[in-house]
């Protein structure tokens, strides 16, 4: 019976032994890949059935602990979800596939991507209390997680711009062939990248921006597909200095923009010749300021579209369509369009026809927002 009785103990003790190392956490390790085995940051694991997780980081690589059994779940927009049972192997890579399905209900917005019915749907707030009580590894990866209705609660740049630039989560410059579909990642940073363009005669050259609060970025910058190299175009020399808006020339060569130095005091339309450095300032009056630029076919001429008292100029007379003409260094305007019905709100964005005789810009002064083009008048030479 004693024998029996130490025998029971004995596999008792060990069951409990047993079970207690199984149950014990570890620290599972991998690396995150895309299909073309490129390193994937802010792809999200989650510990299933919890709210226990991490991101992977700026190489892909991740680090969580788990137990014995759980179930580790992968997720990033656009691709499929993936799961993995952890078992004795403490290590595992793991490579994200492709879902075009996803895709399609997926928005891209300024702090990350959402889907489509959570812009649309309930709204919710983000308070510093639910940050901190997010069992998420950072406030960026709250904000994420939380802020589906962002833009919602926050309309106006001043109110979002700021909570978007210190998110600092990864972004990709990306391009899609228009043939295959197939989507391609270029270059990635912990920044909120913004305003891509090509260039209108190097398919190999990319401009985009560092989005944010314009007195606090170096914003203008261009990537070559075929070096992989960026390149800043305009670094910001005093306080309060901004630049943006940027926009390419037709020749290709020149990056155009506007210039504050410093905000709201003196404004200019600025160019850079990439290629030889040059630089080109037209100053403007207060009242010519406008939201956007842009410059004709032929390059001998500007439109801009103006902006109203709340804008950073606070014009007293500057709702008009403009078209510029350099003289000298300053630019001689002429109102094309008067705007003063016109909610600023939504910013008309000027562009010239393919044939520079017309500005086609986006208007709502007659209620509904409509594409509406002027012509521009022929002067005698």
């Amino acid at each position: 019976m004693k024998h029996f009785i130490h025998k029971f103990i004995f596999f008792c003790l060990f069951y409990i032994i047993s079970y207690s190392i199984q149950a014990q956490e570890m620290n599972i390790k991998g690396k995150v890949l895309d299909e073309n085995n490129v390193p994937l940051p802010g792809v999200n694991i989650l510990i299933k059935g919890t709210t226990q997780g991490t991101q992977s980081d700026f190489d892909g690589n991740f680090s969580i602990q788990a137990e014995n059994g759980d179930v580790l779940i992968f997720s990033y927009v656009g691709t499929k979800t993936i799961e993995r049972i952890v078992s004795e192997d403490n290590t595992y890579d793991v490579v994200m596939e492709s879902d075009s399905s996803e895709l399609d209900e997926i928005v891209v917005v300024g702090y990350g991507s959402v889907r489509k019915s959570d812009l649309t749907g309930a709204v919710s707030s983000v308070s510093a209390e639910e940050l901190s009580s997010v069992p998420a590894m950072t406030a960026a990866q709250a904000l994420q997680g939380r802020a589906a209705g962002l833009f919602k609660n926050n309309p106006k740049k001043s109110d979002y711009f700021n909570l978007i630039y210190e998110a600092h989560l990864p972004r990709h410059l990306m391009t899609i062939d228009v043939e295959t579909g197939k989507l391609s990642k270029l270059y990635r940073e912990n920044a909120w990248l913004n305003h891509e363009q090509f260039s209108p005669t190097d398919p190999n050259l990319l401009m985009y921006c560092h989005e944010g609060p314009w007195h606090k970025v170096d914003r203008i910058w261009t990537y070559n597909l075929s070096t992989g190299e960026t390149t800043l175009i305009h670094k910001r020399t005093v306080h309060r200095e901004i630049a943006g808006h940027e926009f390419f020339g037709p020749d290709g060569k020149t990056i155009w923009f506007d210039l504050q130095i410093p905000r709201g005091e003196t404004f200019y339309l600025a160019g850079k010749n990439f290629e030889t450095g040059e630089k080109t300032r037209y100053q403007l009056e207060r009242n010519e300021w406008s939201i956007h630029f842009n410059i004709s076919p032929d390059m001998k001429t500007f439109a801009g579209d103006g902006g109203d008292k709340s804008q950073v100029a606070h014009a007293e007379d500057g709702q008009w369509i403009y078209h510029f003409k350099p003289n000298g260094k300053e630019l001689d305007s002429e109102k094309l369009v008067n705007m003063s019905k016109h909610d600023y709100d939504l910013e008309p964005n000027v562009h010239f026809s393919p044939d520079g005789k017309w500005i086609i810009f986006r208007a709502n002064f007659e209620g509904s927002t409509q594409i509406y083009a002027v012509k521009i008048k022929k002067h005698k030479a």
